[in-house]
């Protein structure tokens, strides 16, 4: 006798899987297919850009100075850290744009503009210079500064600009739109770098101009400008610069975002959809000692 085989419940379940997962993706617009892409593809280049700022420290003993974001593609320096010898040129500061050159990673994010990058002095200098944050490294709005947290290494590192009781002058904060008050997320870090999304106000773009509109008195424009100052932190005796870090908000009328510190307000949030990636003094000291460059 001939016998007819069917399917087995198995088989049927997973061919019912895969046809609603396809279904579930159809209902997806494609826009946003393409955002959550993006945002992936972002991600993965600022892991690698993380790798190499951390690789370029062990083999330099310091971080790389910034690039100037305002040197269109091609032309001479673009790409290539702001420096004089082995520190960062002090007449163009430590915040312009990741030195993609420099570090041989891509130059822009799944956008098309380029990420901003801000590194902490001490870590970023000639090996022997400084081994701490001091007053010559407050925001201008901060007014002056006249106390730092001491570092005296014993023994003296004699291969990396930076100690192990190195901290940066870096704080990064994040808030909900349920709680609008700031919180501290990564304090006295190394150094921040951020991909400024989909809207791009005031990235860096290929041809060395910003893109407007610039933002004002938001979350998004202290990631662009760096000169927010953040509250002085529990057991660091000078002035930070603040970044934020926060889940995407739509654009929205009326909206406030809280200098830190200060309390939360009824008003909705502002529009935010930047991504920050931080480098934190342990992490980085961690990566120093297992390459024979600390202590």
């Amino acid at each position: 006798m001939n016998r007819v085989h069917g399917f087995t419940l198995v088989e049927l379940a997973v061919a019912l899987l895969i046809i609603g997962l396809l279904f579930a993706s159809a209902l997806i617009p494609l826009s946003a297919q393409v955002e959550v892409r993006n945002i992936a593809d972002t991600k993965r280049t600022m892991d690698q850009i993380k790798e190499a700022i951390i690789g370029f420290a062990q083999a330099n003993g310091r971080l790389p100075c910034p690039a100037n974001g305002a040197l269109p593609a091609g032309t001479s320096g673009s790409g290539t850290e702001v420096s004089i010898g082995s520190s960062c040129d002090p007449a163009f500061g430590v915040f312009g744009v990741v030195p993609w050159a420099t570090l041989a990673v891509p130059e822009t994010d799944a956008w098309g503009r380029r990420f901003s990058y801000r590194v902490a002095p001490a870590f970023a200098d000639a090996i022997g210079t400084t081994w701490e944050s001091n007053a010559s490294t407050s925001p201008p709005s901060a007014g002056s500064q006249t106390t730092t947290t001491p570092c005296s290494p014993t023994p003296t590192p004699t291969q990396s600009s930076f100690a192990l009781c190195t901290l940066g002058d870096i704080a990064v904060y994040t808030r909900s739109v349920s709680a609008t008050a700031a919180v501290p997320m990564g304090s006295a870090l190394a150094a921040v770098f951020i991909s400024h999304g989909k809207n791009g106000y005031g990235a860096w773009q290929t041809n060395g101009i910003r893109l407007n509109p610039l933002p004002a008195n938001n979350d998004e424009a202290s990631n662009v400008n760096g000169t927010t100052p953040a509250p002085m932190a529990s057991g660091i005796g000078y002035t930070q610069r603040a970044f934020f870090s926060r889940d995407p908000t739509p654009s929205s009328t009326g909206c406030t975002d809280p200098a830190p510190g200060a309390a939360g307000t009824g008003s909705p949030l502002c529009e935010f959809d930047d991504i920050v990636y931080m480098i934190s003094g342990p992490a980085l000291i961690g990566r120093m000692v297992s390459a024979g460059r600390l202590p």
